[in-house]
């Protein structure tokens, strides 16, 4: 176990480098080395991320430092790849990256860092974690226990919202306030690039049939979170559904299983938290799986493995306060 963890932040401007330094400025096992940033090197790291103003007087770098146990990936997608393949990171260096470069198992170096599937091949694994994306992680985390046993159906229909966050902090003309405000839209149906990750998963769990996945993303008129449904036909009863659900997850601390109600999204945003209902009405299962996506959907995963990494407790620097109200 360390107790001194150095860390460094590559693509440290946009949301999720944000919100990872909210969290590891806070981490009592971490020393932040540097965070680079291309376009904003010599500025102020609050200058940017203005909310942590007096937790740092950090600068932006516009160079990497190999001194470090390990470097959080926050890049574009594709620019992950590129790095890897011109920085000689030393081997003992760990690489978390949050990108979807190395997330479909065709790179022996990186290990899909899922923790409430892969947790015991994540904790003192001496490669490299490819993060889960958003949508796939609240997604995975509403049908791990139905796949573990087996009695995932021949299709799943599926509908999620997510916040503006989701979309990254380039302006577009759907990020636009006056675009998002009051307003909602399907984009990618039956095509978004998690499904692949979801299927990956379920092919390692349910090995007789992956069943098809009808799923339809939208974007929300709210900054951050992730409400996703879930529909599927079941011989199950509500109980049996709700008793393999908290079995499955009785030894995961972020995942919390309601037996009565459905969840709303206020009690995981700002935490690292995946809150599931399910009810059972006329052979029809419906589960609802919540998450904040910029947290358990994306930083906040990333700190969790990083502590599975270096044997921490799971749940180091990962306790924060919903918004409730």
């Amino acid at each position: 176990m360390s107790d001194n963890i150095r860390v460094g932040i590559i693509g440290g401007a946009g949301y999720t480098a944000g919100e990872l330094l909210r969290i590891l400025l806070w981490h009592p096992a971490v020393t932040l080395v540097f965070v680079h940033s291309t376009s904003n090197a010599g500025k102020k790291i609050t200058d940017i991320h203005k909310d942590i103003i007096g937790d740092t007087d950090m600068v932006f770098s516009s160079e990497y430092s190999s001194d470090c146990d390990v470097i959080f990936l926050c890049t574009a997608h594709g620019e992950s790849k590129k790095i890897m393949e011109e920085q000689q990171f030393p081997s003992e260096v760990h690489i978390i990256d949050l990108s979807q470069d190395y997330r479909y198992g065709d790179n022996p170096n990186f290990l899909y860092g899922l923790p409430e599937l892969y947790r015991d091949s994540i904790r003192g694994h001496t490669k490299h974690i490819a993060n889960p994306g958003c949508f796939a992680t609240a997604l995975q985390l509403g049908l791990l226990p139905l796949a573990s046993q087996q009695v995932l159906c021949e299709y799943l229909s599926i509908n999620a919202v997510t916040g503006s966050t989701g979309a990254g902090q380039s302006l577009s003309a759907t990020s636009h306030y006056s675009w998002r405000a009051n307003n909602m839209q399907v984009y990618k149906p039956f095509q978004h690039q998690h499904c692949r990750e979801i299927r990956h998963s379920l092919e390692y769990l349910q090995k007789n049939t992956v069943p098809k996945i009808f799923f339809l993303p939208l974007r929300g008129n709210f900054p951050r979170g992730i409400y996703a449904t879930i529909m599927m036909p079941t011989t199950m009863s509500h109980n049996q559904v709700y008793e393999l659900f908290s079995a499955y997850y009785e030894t995961h601390p972020f995942v919390h299983i309601l037996p009565n109600s459905m969840p709303d999204m206020k009690m995981v945003v700002n935490t690292n938290k995946c809150v599931i209902g399910m009810e059972v009405y006329d052979g029809m299962l419906a589960i609802v799986s919540t998450i904040d996506n910029l947290c358990k959907g994306a930083s906040g995963q990333a700190v969790q493995n990083m502590n599975l990494l270096f044997d921490l407790p799971e749940t180091m620097g990962l306790h924060w306060k919903s918004l409730g109200l």
